[in-house]
């Protein structure tokens, strides 16, 4: 059984993502850093998704633990990708000042520009320094008002023409089929069985920085082929005799 850290300390993300992981890999069990005694802030200093996400995954995983996290955000086309990696500190405040200055920031923008995205990147570190990284994301629309009361952050304000509803209107079930997040876990699960296929070698070798693993990679090779060459060169010996 595999054991994930989840690292992070919003409860509604930590039980959306136990959801979707524990169904996709049912013989896996999900913590999060309360389970294990952490209780310190992480502070997201990146300026990318994939940035934000290995700096919270390499807690867990510096503590002994597969640690996962997810950086996610909704980046709107007519705001140049805002709010983006400052998705959840957009006002500075809550979850409702964030959709209120979201309406503000659209308020003159017309129906048919107002499209949008959430993305998600799943990261998940290991304790010996391996990496599995996944990208999902949704595509929808920002409404001017807020419909539903499921979900959490801008889900009212998010419409999602897969659904024909917003995220907030949607049941989990519905949402985690098509939400970024669950496409992300979806990737992810994918890329950690390819990953657990791997014989220790190789595993050994996608830990390692690129040109670490170019020289590896021609030492195997080298000593892989040492035999031949020893065959090829007594071969030659003798036709010299």
């Amino acid at each position: 059984m595999m054991r994930f850290v989840l690292a992070s300390n919003n409860k509604k993300k930590i039980a959306e993502l136990k959801t979707i992981l524990s169904s996709l890999m049912p013989d896996s069990e999900v913590l999060s850093l309360e389970d294990i005694g952490y209780t310190d802030d992480i502070e997201e200093t990146g300026q990318t998704f994939e940035e934000n996400s290995y700096i919270k995954a390499s807690v867990p995983a510096k503590l002994g633990y597969i640690g996962v996290a997810d950086d996610s955000g909704l980046c709107v086309d007519a705001l140049g990708g805002v709010p983006g990696v400052r998705s959840a500190r957009y006002s500075g405040k809550g979850e409702h000042e964030n959709n209120e200055k979201l309406l503000s920031e659209l308020e003159d923008v017309p129906d048919g520009k107002r499209s949008a995205r959430f993305v998600c990147v799943m990261t998940a570190v290991f304790p010996e320094g391996g990496t599995i990284v996944a990208r999902g994301e949704s595509e929808g629309v920002i409404l001017r008002e807020r419909r539903g009361e499921e979900g959490f952050g801008y889900d009212p304000l998010f419409y999602s023409p897969e659904l024909g509803k917003t995220f907030a209107e949607a049941s989990p079930e519905e949402k985690n089929k098509v939400s970024h997040r669950g496409r992300a876990l979806a990737a992810f699960c994918e890329k950690l069985g390819e990953f657990n296929k791997m014989t220790s070698l190789e595993r050994q070798l996608t830990m390692m920085a690129p040109e670490a693993r170019r020289r590896a990679v021609e030492q195997i090779s080298d000593m892989m082929g040492m035999p031949e060459k020893k065959k090829t060169a007594k071969r030659s010996d003798k036709k010299a005799d």
